[in-house]
């Protein structure tokens, strides 16, 4: 990061504390970034490894959210609903009025509403910042963030999103960045999908992983994503950067909140389903591009 950016980032959140919940595998990275900007961190998260770690470069921490009694910017990245819920609920009895909390984890914009209105009764400036991007790119700072929320809270915490992302949406007041980070999910998910069965199909045919993926990948149907995944899916490697469970999770929020505004969600539920399908199978912890090895078997099987 350039040393003149740093430094009016530094002097525009002086004076100001700078919390964190949550240093799980988005979260971490992204707390340390601004560690490393020089920004005072105190951070809340159950690992005593992580709490370690931090503590070690500079973060005050804490396995509760005492760290953050008195804060007036937090962050906070969540594995679901229920947590969500719960830090909000202490979060409303900690942080003074007019504090902003930016919440970036992929949760329901059901469970967002809801925890809009307890904020707002709390006098806290609720900003809904999900994130697009793999571990990798919350390490080097440039992730995309969809945001939607209070304005005001927005233009406080900018200068701080900046130094984590490289790309930042303003979608609305409401919970449109929810929505905007569920449809991009049900394209990620749908792409593996279809993958495993053009790839199953394929090699029916004679043609190799390695072929396949070569000639994809410089067609009018490549993307980032499959380059992304093209080696993972030839040495069938499926080391996790975002699990077959993980997607279960977000299919499950995608389809409710489909069928919640009465939009028919035909296909989406048969993805969830083959998710489901392969996790059973025992591939639950497996990278969620394993769909590609889940129905290979499958295939096999018939064959």
């Amino acid at each position: 990061m350039d040393s003149k950016v740093a430094a009016e980032t530094r002097a525009g959140v002086a004076g100001r504390k700078t919390g964190w919940v949550g240093a799980g595998k988005m979260g971490l990275p992204m707390a340390r970034n601004l560690l490393a900007a020089g920004i005072a961190v105190a951070v809340c998260e159950p690992n005593p490894a992580t709490l370690a770690m931090l503590s070690a470069e500079g973060a005050a921490t804490s396995a509760d959210l005492s760290a953050l009694d008195g804060a007036d910017l937090v962050f906070a990245t969540l594995p679901d609903d229920a947590a969500l819920r719960a830090v909000v609920a202490g979060l409303a009895t900690r942080l003074p009025r007019g504090a902003v909390l930016v919440e970036m984890s992929t949760v329901s914009p059901e469970c967002s509403a809801e925890v809009a209105q307890i904020l707002a009764n709390a006098g806290i400036l609720y900003i809904r910042a999900p994130v697009s991007g793999s571990t990798a790119l919350a390490e080097k700072g440039t992730l995309t963030v969809l945001a939607s929320g209070d304005p005001q809270g927005w233009q406080t915490a900018l200068p701080l999103i900046s130094l984590l992302s490289a790309r930042q949406f303003w979608l609305g007041t409401g919970d449109e960045a929810r929505y905007m980070k569920l449809v991009l999910n049900t394209l990620v998910g749908a792409s593996s999908a279809i993958l495993a069965e053009a790839v199953s199909m394929g090699a029916s045919g004679g043609l190799s992983r390695a072929a396949m993926m070569e000639v994809i990948c410089e067609s009018a149907v490549a993307s980032p994503l499959f380059k992304y995944k093209a080696d993972l899916v030839v040495s069938e490697d499926y080391t996790p950067a975002f699990t077959i469970q993980q997607m279960i999770k977000d299919f499950t929020l995608i389809s409710d909140a489909g069928r919640g505004n009465g939009v028919p969600m035909l296909t989406s539920g048969l993805i969830l389903e083959l998710y489901r399908a392969a996790a059973n199978a025992g591939l639950q912890n497996e990278d969620f591009f394993a769909l590609v090895k889940w129905h290979s078997g499958i295939s096999a099987q018939r064959g």
